[in-house]
């Protein structure tokens, strides 16, 4: 029977990552969850959190705003291993499994001749506590040290992932250090060329114990006077308690981004091997509306980006607004291999090294489970709108789509960056509202194939 890899072509190796020996370049994906942009250095956090990603973003590629394509953990996932958007992978609410015949990542990278492997969280199997079986893996089939819902196998200082035969893999560490460890195992394990992603929990928090939990001590370095973003003063939610221990966290993955370095450079390499960083979605500490995420504002869906190594080390940052949808299509591109037609994403490559234009980027934001909602991110504008009925913003999530859409929010980025004064409804920005919601609507009939109607808000919102 044909399998989704019958049907990859793969031409032959000539990408800008390319070595002295003429063989492609390594490719190790770094995906955290619930991770702010602005915790790094490189994107202003004036802590000292990140020195490890901080140079890494000064030898190579910052792209300066990298936006969600949707701030949910499974759909970000499915849209990060397809370049496809969530409504067209239909994992459009995390309980939703990745279809069996989706052709992803390791797909393709395998068809072009690489070992593939995964460590960590998954999340799109809907098998959540149970081993992942081999056809729900997405195609890493080289190595595996993962589980769907890690969250559900594992505390923030024990627990079990399984390895490729399904038997569970025992920690009683700290779980970002265990993470690390098989990351490096897989490192250590594949052969070049080799496309390894890795999927730490953290700095989620911990749902069942409704906190997020820091190594032991870390948190303490943080609890006085730890930076607040703008968006989060003088607004009620979580944030007070849980900034120390979330910064602790983000401090104890840096340090460990040091040692999967190190492995690379054990192994003989780190210069032949892009190092991928970025989160799935970002967090607002339950103060937009009583959500970590779930949101079309910058807390939800802006992430860092960092890229090191081959196709990235001139340092040339990337100033326009990104997608992270064009993630993808930017791995195959450094690798040489073709970036089929069904991905959405562009390689980010012709801008970092200049033959096309850094302007005139914008990002498509589709939300679910808190409400059915979509978004346009330009350089100045955010524009949201949401389905106004009871599977809306009151609370549903019984749809993936609406015919109707209710504008909800519209932010002046560049004199509200912390999205603290909603001009939806205001007369005076009738115009602007109306531009970005033609642009809007284009995207959802392009890539949704549906043409709702949004209606205009007649005041804004509080």
């Amino acid at each position: 029977m044909a399998t989704v890899r019958d049907y990859i072509q793969v031409r032959p190796h000539t990408g800008v990552g390319m070595n002295a020996a003429g063989t492609p370049p390594n490719v190790v994906v770094v995906l955290t969850d619930q991770q702010r942009w602005d915790t790094l250095g490189a994107y202003e956090n004036p802590m000292g959190l990140t020195p490890t990603l901080d140079r890494l973003a000064r030898e190579g590629t910052v792209i300066e705003q990298a936006i969600s394509p949707q701030p949910l953990c499974g759909p970000f996932r499915a849209a990060f291993q397809t370049g496809k958007y969530a409504t067209e992978t239909g994992v459009w609410q995390s309980a939703i499994p990745l279809a069996e015949d989706e052709q992803t990542l390791a797909h393709l990278f395998s068809s072009a001749g690489y070992d593939v492997g995964y460590v960590g969280n998954w999340h799109l199997a809907s098998t959540f506590d149970d081993a992942v079986p081999p056809a729900q893996r997405g195609g890493y089939d080289d190595f595996w040290i993962a589980a769907d819902v890690p969250e559900f196998t594992t505390q923030p200082h024990e627990g079990e992932l399984f390895d490729a035969d399904g038997r569970p893999v025992s920690f009683d560490d700290y779980r970002v250090d265990a993470f690390t460890e098989f990351a490096i195992d897989g490192i250590e394990s594949l052969s070049e060329p080799f496309f390894l992603v890795v999927g730490y929990v953290e700095p989620h928090d911990q749902n069942d114990m409704w906190t997020f939990v820091a190594p032991d001590g870390y948190a303490d370095r943080h609890a006085k006077n730890p930076y607040v973003p703008d968006d989060l003063v003088d607004r009620p939610g979580e944030w007070h308690q849980e900034l120390p221990d979330y910064y602790g966290i983000v401090e104890r993955i840096d340090e460990r981004i040091a040692d999967l370095l190190d492995a690379l450079s054990a192994k003989g390499v780190r210069d032949r091997t892009l190092l991928a960083y970025t989160s799935d979605h970002g967090c607002h500490f339950r103060t937009r509306p009583g959500e970590h995420k779930r949101t079309p504002h910058e807390s939800a869906v802006r992430v860092p980006l960092v890229l090191s190594g081959p196709g990235f080390d001139n340092g040339r940052n990337v100033q326009s607004v990104r997608s992270l949808v064009d993630l993808p299509s930017t791995l195959l591109d450094v690798a040489g291999i073709d970036v089929p037609d069904a991905m959405r994403g562009d390689s980010l490559l012709p801008i970092v090294h200049g033959d096309a234009p850094d302007a005139d980027g914008e990002a498509f934001i589709q939300v679910s489970e808190s409400q059915v909602g979509r978004a346009l991110r330009t350089d100045r504008w955010k524009y949201a709108v949401a389905a106004p009925a009871m599977t809306g913003w009151r609370g549903g999530s019984a749809e993936q789509s609406s015919d109707v859409y209710v504008e909800r929010y519209l932010y002046d980025l560049w004199k509200d960056p912390g999205e603290t004064v909603n001009l939806a409804g205001r007369p005076e920005f009738r115009g602007v509202a109306n531009d970005l919601r033609e642009r809007l609507l284009t995207y959802i009939s392009d890539i949704e194939g549906e043409q709702p109607t949004i209606k205009q808000l007649d005041r804004g919102f509080p």
